[in-house]
């Protein structure tokens, strides 16, 4: 069984077919749109481009201005999404949150430090590539609030 956790989303995936098309066409071979797809398709072991969508499309969609809930460094929040940028590998995004709350970061109980706005790496599945000391996601966003 193919393993689609890694997948990004469908508008990442054609413009992996646009580029892979682009280069096709550097190097001499030139292919269509459909079969541009096909071949992205194949490199994420996929039957097709109809089983590679419908694998992303089960991705989690975010836009600035979503309301999301999660955690962030094992804290519970909700909050707003105030940033998002695609990162240059296509797997993972920034994301600027801005919690309703404030998050307390250190588990000291002398001291706090509070934090309101964070920002992030997350994978399409919404947790962080960055783990914490016991092997938790530090951000993991988890959908809507």
């Amino acid at each position: 069984m193919t393993d689609f956790s890694n997948v990004p989303s469908t508008d990442a995936l054609k413009l992996q077919a646009k580029r892979l098309r682009q280069q096709l066409k550097t190097s001499g071979v030139e292919v269509g749109h459909s079969k541009s797809l096909e071949l992205v398709a194949q490199q994420y072991g996929a039957r097709d481009w109809n089983t590679l969508q419908a694998r992303s499309s089960n991705r989690l969609q975010l836009r600035v201005g979503d309301r999301v809930r999660g955690r962030y460094l094992g804290q519970a929040f909700t909050g707003e999404i105030r940033g998002l940028s695609l990162m240059g590998d296509g797997e993972h995004r920034q994301v600027t949150l801005h919690f309703d709350t404030p998050v307390d970061v250190v588990q000291f109980e002398s001291f706090s430090a509070l934090r309101q706005r964070v920002k992030g790496v997350i994978g399409w599945g919404g947790c962080s590539p960055q783990k914490t000391s016991d092997g938790v996601s530090q951000l993991i966003v988890e959908g809507p609030a």
